[in-house]
């Protein structure tokens, strides 16, 4: 079955960096599209960044410029680095594929000093 797993998540001071981790199991991971979603309570999930299958990204307007999203199609693996991290970073970070159950657990990124 489809399982994805962050990891990665953490408290960070603002200006800091954090590199999440997503390792996808049970799909052909380099034939899918995969997202990197993240939420804060009482607020609606919100697109972070994306990768197709061929390498084309695509991101946020709010974190242009700081996040880097790639993948490592012999791991399995979707990461998104992240550099000059800001309080407004602070979510839980979700790890998306076009495939049931579409989402990881999340792992938290908190930004504070």
């Amino acid at each position: 079955q489809v399982q994805l797993v962050e990891s990665g998540g953490g408290l960070v001071q603002p200006g800091g960096s954090l590199r999440l981790s997503c390792a996808a199991s049970g799909f052909t991971f380099s034939t899918f599209d995969m997202r990197w979603y993240r939420q804060v309570p009482g607020k609606e999930r919100e697109l972070v960044a994306g990768i197709t299958s061929a390498g084309t990204t695509n991101y946020a307007d709010s974190v242009k410029g700081r996040f880097t999203i790639s993948r490592d199609n012999a791991k399995n693996t979707v990461y998104l680095q992240m550099n000059s991290l800001n309080t407004e970073d602070t979510a839980v970070y979700y790890c998306w594929a076009p495939l049931r159950p579409y989402w990881g657990q999340g792992t938290q990124v908190t930004v504070s000093s």
